[in-house]
C-alpha cells in the first residue's frame, strides 16, 4: 500500500494508462477524477456494498461506446476549457480583497 500527500492539480500515474487526479476536497471528504480506459472496472467500494457485489471477476460494469461528438462541439468544450484556465489564473494573480 502506497500513502501519498497531494495538492490539488496534482496526479498519480498507474502504469501508462491509468491517471488520478486530486481535485480538492476537505479533511472529510476528497475529490478525485480517474482517467482510465473502459476496460477497467471502477466501482466505489459502497456501490458495491449497497448492491451486494464483491469485486470479483463477474461482476464488471459493462460499457457501451460512447457516441461521437460533433466537431462543432469539440471546439465549444475546448473554448470553455480556454475560458477557465484564463478565470482560474486571473483569480491567482489578481485576487480581489473583501
Amino acid at each position: 500500500m502506497l500513502k501519498l500527500t497531494v495538492k490539488p492539480g496534482e496526479y498519480v500515474l498507474i502504469g501508462n494508462e491509468i491517471k488520478i487526479v486530486f481535485t480538492g476536497g476537505s479533511s472529510n471528504n476528497l475529490r478525485i477524477l480517474v482517467d482510465a480506459p473502459k476496460k477497467y472496472n471502477i466501482a466505489r467500494s459502497d456501490a458495491l456494498e449497497r448492491y451486494g457485489m464483491a469485486p470479483d471477476p463477474g461482476n464488471e460494469v459493462k460499457h457501451y461506446r460512447d457516441r461521437e461528438i460533433s466537431p462543432e462541439a469539440k471546439e465549444k468544450i475546448r473554448k470553455i476549457l480556454m475560458a477557465e484556465r484564463r478565470r482560474a489564473r486571473n483569480m491567482q494573480n489578481n485576487p480581489q480583497k473583501p
